[in-house]
C-alpha cells in the first residue's frame, strides 16, 4: 500500500506457514507484516533518514504500565541522556485519526511524560508539544528534526 512516506528498501521473510515478516531494524528482528508494522516501519525509517532521528536512541513496542495494566507503546524515541522525549503511535491506513487516538497517546504520555507526540496512520501525521506546566497540547505544522526537540 502507498504511504505518504518516503519509499525505503524493506526486507521481507516468508516463514513455512504464510506469514509475511518485514525487517525492524530497531528490534533488530523480522516481526508480523500487519497494516500497521508496514506504517511503522515506514515512519520509523522517514524519522531516520527525513529527519535526523538517531536510530539508537529510539525502541519499538517499549511496555509501560498504565492503572496497573501492561501496554505498549509503538515507538519512544529518547534524548541523548536517556530521558523518553517524543512517543509516536501509528495506526492502519484504514484507521481514521481521531479523538480516541489522541486519548490514547495522551493516557500513554501520562506515564512517560515526553514532550512530543506524534501520531500517524501513514497517510495523515500529526504532532503536537505538550506543556507539562499548562498540561496542554499545541499542534505543530511538521515533524520536529531531532535537534528541535
Amino acid at each position: 500500500m502507498d504511504l505518504n512516506l518516503p519509499q525505503f528498501d524493506y526486507r521481507l521473510s516468508h516463514d513455512y506457514d504464510g506469514v509475511t515478516r518485514i525487517f525492524d531494524c530497531l528490534r533488530g528482528k523480522f516481526v508480523a507484516l500487519t497494516p500497521e508494522e508496514w506504517v511503522r516501519q515506514h515512519f520509523v525509517n522517514y524519522l531516520i533518514t527525513q529527519r535526523g532521528y538517531p536510530r539508537g536512541l529510539m525502541a519499538n513496542e517499549v511496555s509501560l504500565k498504565l492503572n496497573r495494566t501492561a501496554r505498549r507503546c509503538d515507538t519512544l524515541i529518547y534524548s541523548r541522556t536517556g530521558r523518553p522525549i517524543a512517543i509516536v503511535e501509528y495506526k492502519a491506513p484504514s484507521v481514521a485519526i481521531t479523538q480516541t487516538v489522541f486519548d490514547q497517546i495522551a493516557r500513554y504520555n501520562s506515564v512517560i511524560g515526553a514532550k512530543c507526540l506524534i501520531v500517524s496512520n501513514g497517510l495523515t501525521h500529526y504532532c503536537c508539544r505538550f506543556n507539562c506546566d499548562s498540561q496542554s497540547y499545541s499542534f505543530l505544522r511538521d515533524i520536529p528534526r531531532y535537534d528541535e526537540l
